[in-house]
């Protein structure tokens, strides 16, 4: 009886020791504190960039001053009339754009409001449009993830303003083979392509430069050693089965032709 009970205490030791630290390999955010302020640096901000896909659309009461703007498509509300460009103005390898009555317009390096100030301005101020109401988006601001998730793909974001957290729940989070600690994020801007690294379990993650993703930001998962330790055991699996397949044939062959 003493020996089973010296046998059970030791086995409810060794699952609580085990489960303690298979949490601490994937818990999200680890840390003493229960509640715990951290500041940073908010760089949500997204800054336009060549190649980006811009929805820009000017309003205003007078339909006849914005007929520049309705050569590809018209919208009539309440508050009157707006046109723009149904297919988005693409932002050019120089940074710009051709608008209509403004002509080349250097957007590149801007932000969203930045260029809607702008244009507003613009019209304005050169007599087009008294009082425009003007709109800026971008249409294809894009994210790619990749690796151990849930639902690998890329995904188009509504909003220009998503946390890394955030994209990984669209992906339907990390498997459980996934390193939460080796959590990439490959960035390319200006010509210049970089990767940062991220651990998903400490609140050092905060202070990333890439905690706010921008467009054509690619994320992958790297799997854990089990995860690559099995797609090599598969990989030698194979072989054997073909070496095996191959044996048959082989000893077969022998005895058809022998």
């Amino acid at each position: 009886m003493k020996k089973n009970l010296i046998f059970f205490l030791s086995s409810v030791l060794l699952c609580l020791l085990v489960s303690c630290g298979s949490v601490k390999d994937i818990a999200y955010l680890q840390g003493d504190e229960l509640l715990k302020t951290i500041t940073f640096t908010d760089t949500a901000s997204l800054k336009i960039q060549k190649d980006d896909l811009l929805d820009i659309n000017v309003s205003c009461p007078d339909q006849e001053l914005l007929r520049p703007f309705l050569r590809y498509s018209s919208e009539f509300s309440s508050g009157g009339v707006s046109g723009g460009n149904s297919s988005g103005y693409l932002v050019e390898a120089d940074g710009t754009i051709n608008f209509p009555l403004l002509g080349t317009i250097k957007v590149a390096g801007l932000t969203r409001r930045q260029l809607l100030e702008l244009i507003q301005d613009r019209l304005e101020k050169d007599g087009f449009i008294k009082n425009p109401v003007v709109t800026v988006r971008f249409t294809n601001f894009r994210i790619s993830i990749l690796g151990e998730v849930a639902h690998p793909g890329t995904y188009t974001i509504s909003s220009e303003r998503i946390t890394l957290f955030e994209a990984l729940s669209l992906a339907g989070d990390l498997t459980i083979h996934g390193r939460r600690n080796r959590v990439a994020v490959v960035r390319e801007t200006d010509g210049v392509r970089t990767i940062l690294y991220h651990d998903l379990r400490s609140r050092d993650i905060f202070q990333s430069p890439d905690f706010y993703l921008k467009q054509n930001d690619m994320v992958y998962v790297e799997p854990n050693r089990v995860k690559a330790e099995a797609s090599v055991q598969n990989q030698y699996t194979n072989i054997g089965t073909w070496i095996s397949l191959i044996s048959f044939l082989t000893s077969m062959s022998i005895l058809i032709f022998k």
